[in-house]
């Protein structure tokens, strides 16, 4: 998959393709923060220029279209819904078949420099946190390579990720710019 799909399939999965995956979504009854909606601009890991455009999509929706730079014929678009908890906001997609059409979710920021910075959870971490007992889940085979369906409910999974002292669980993925209008 391509890096700059990450941020909404996070734009969100990982680059072999192995993804930490969910049953539920996160439920759509919070409001982004006003700075995340926009366009933002980085590059990919092969240099070229990418667009990721942030907009509402209903009452506590979004939409997220990615696509090389001045190509938006051939494009990326994802619904996905956001939660705060803490000093921590996250984002839910739901995933095509490909991936087996369930939920990733990840943390995102808005810096102080105006960057987006994604951050999915890392799938080694989650396992060990799977062989000790801590969450719950199981291997998931999709087209695009092994991932894991963590199956503990969302309230045992934000309990876990909520904790400063467990950030060692998510990487960061995608950097992204503000583009100036």
């Amino acid at each position: 998959m391509r890096l700059w799909q990450v941020l909404i399939v996070t734009s969100f999965v990982l680059l072999s393709g192995c993804l930490v995956t969910f049953k539920d979504p996160i439920p759509a009854n919070e409001t982004a923060p006003a700075g995340l909606l926009g366009t933002w601009t980085s590059k990919n890991a092969w240099g070229e220029a990418l667009e990721l455009e942030i907009t509402r999509s209903g009452a506590h929706a979004y939409k997220a279209v990615s696509y090389r730079k001045g190509d938006r014929k051939n494009r990326d678009e994802y619904t996905f819904t956001v939660s705060r908890h803490g000093s921590r906001w996250y984002l839910s997609a739901g995933l095509p078949e490909k991936y087996g059409s369930n939920f990733v979710i990840a943390g995102f920021e808005l810096t102080e420099t105006n960057e987006l910075v994604v951050y999915p959870l890392d799938i080694d971490r989650i396992n060990q946190l799977i062989d000790q007992k801590i969450l719950a889940g199981d291997t998931l085979e999709t087209e695009k390579g092994d991932g894991v369906l963590v199956t503990s409910t969302l309230d045992q999974v934000f309990s876990y990720i909520d904790d400063p002292a467990n950030s060692d669980v998510f990487i960061e993925m995608a950097r992204y710019q503000r583009l100036a209008p």
